[in-house]
């Protein structure tokens, strides 16, 4: 699996875990919604640190929390 494919599986798995949508994932980090939209879609490969850092401030998790997760365990390069 690709990296990029790993982080937009543990985005959806931790939108499902905090009963969260995309609507919200936005309201909580100010991501405009294009971006995050073309992540999710796989329009856009990778999000930068920075954007994935606002994610994870969204979620109110750690950087190194979101990827201590089995989905990132045979990540691939993209």
């Amino acid at each position: 699996m690709t990296l990029s494919n790993a982080i937009r599986i543990r985005i959806k798995n931790i939108l499902k875990e905090q009963d969260l949508n995309m609507w919200k994932l936005y309201k909580l980090t100010g991501i405009p919604m294009a971006t995050l939209s073309a992540i999710m879609s796989g329009k856009r490969d990778l999000p930068t640190l920075r954007t994935l850092l606002h994610v994870c401030e969204g979620f109110n998790i750690e950087l190194k929390d979101f990827f201590d997760d089995p989905v990132f365990k045979d990540v691939e390069q993209d």
